[in-house]
């Protein structure tokens, strides 16, 4: 006989019933948190999509998602937007198939021309998955020393020289927010591309209170990288990480790395997430050189109502030329129109 499923959607920022889902389940990501519920509504405005379903069973399962809706580029439901992954997570194959029919439901009543799902484990759908990304994990050990050693003597070496230049590093909160952005903001308009804005990053610390944490290398008095880490489970993630270029023969992203990874091993956590990265590529590169190790990520596009939302591709000519204009902005000016522009890139 056949279980009865049912769903149901979150009209508030999910609490403890959700917390329980995510905590037993397996392939729970740090996309799942409930904290991104409350950060990326109050920092852009966009309409959570929040499910959970169960079934007689007594299986549970989650789904969180986030309606983008732009005048010119439409409109779209990701799981998870400007995270590495997302999608449904539970026990139940089924269960987690009647939470994506739910979501594409509520997509089609919002118009939307597609629903986004970014996995860590492969769901069965009727479209196939791009497998273009993949994350880059670190395996820690129980042993710091262990850790230490077992890091390849280039990397050794590269942080040694950032600590004989008197490089130091400094970790903290929201105290530490403005320097950061300073950093980041930089070399977001060096690098042709959009910044999120500084209340996005400000919701992040507030919505994840001690999981949150920013880390600052400084030459001197004077801030030159800076990173955000989340802990979650037994993960501790990196979405974000930036140093000045002038910068680079001092090797501060190299320390300020180091330091993240050390105190996650010393506080107990058992993998180090460096974020997504496409094979062969130069954050690739730098991420594998640290001996992590490549998970593949699933993207799956559910196309709706025979419509697909606009995309704007980082790729080709028109982003390039775009790119290249970002970066002639004074970078005050780039402050103001990148958050703007960067709520809507979903990636």
């Amino acid at each position: 006989m056949a279980l009865s499923r049912s769903t149901h959607r979150y009209d508030t920022q999910p609490g403890e019933e959700w917390e329980n889902i995510i905590q037993r389940a397996s392939q729970a990501d740090l996309a799942v948190a409930p904290g991104w519920y409350s950060t990326i509504h109050k920092a852009y405005g966009h309409r959570p999509l929040y499910l959970w379903g169960e079934d007689d069973a007594g299986n549970r399962a989650v789904l969180p998602a986030f309606a983008i809706c732009h005048w010119l580029l439409g409109r779209g439901v990701t799981s998870m937007p400007f995270l590495d992954a997302g999608g449904p997570c539970g026990s139940s194959g089924p269960l987690l198939s009647a939470l994506v029919d739910r979501l594409t439901s509520e997509a089609r009543a919002l118009g939307a021309g597609h629903v986004e799902l970014r996995c860590v484990t492969p769901l069965d759908l009727p479209v196939q998955p791009s497998l273009e990304k993949v994350t880059l994990i670190l395996s820690l050990p129980h042993d710091p020393d262990r850790l230490w050693r077992k890091l390849d003597a280039k990397v050794r070496n590269q942080v040694r020289k950032a600590e004989r230049a008197g490089l130091s590093v400094e970790v903290g909160g929201v105290e530490l927010l403005d320097e950061f952005y300073g950093v980041f903001s930089i070399n977001m308009r060096d690098l042709g591309s959009p910044v999120h804005g500084k209340a996005f990053f400000r919701e992040i610390l507030e919505s994840f209170g001690k999981a949150a944490r920013l880390t600052l290398v400084r030459k001197g008095g004077a801030p030159i990288g800076g990173l955000v880490s989340l802990a979650f489970k037994d993960t501790v993630y990196v979405p974000w990480a930036s140093c000045l270029r002038q910068h680079a023969p001092l090797c501060p992203n190299m320390l300020q790395y180091w330091e993240t990874i050390r105190r996650a091993n010393k506080d107990g956590f058992r993998r180090f997430d460096f974020g997504r990265s496409t094979r062969g590529s130069g954050t690739y590169r730098f991420k594998r050189q640290w001996g992590a190790e490549e998970v593949q990520l699933y993207w799956y596009t559910i196309p709706l109502n025979g419509r697909q939302m606009t995309r704007v591709s980082r790729e080709g000519n028109t982003w390039a030329l775009m790119s290249r204009l970002w970066r002639r902005l004074p970078v005050g000016t780039s402050q103001i129109l990148g958050p703007r522009i960067r709520k809507y890139l979903s990636q």
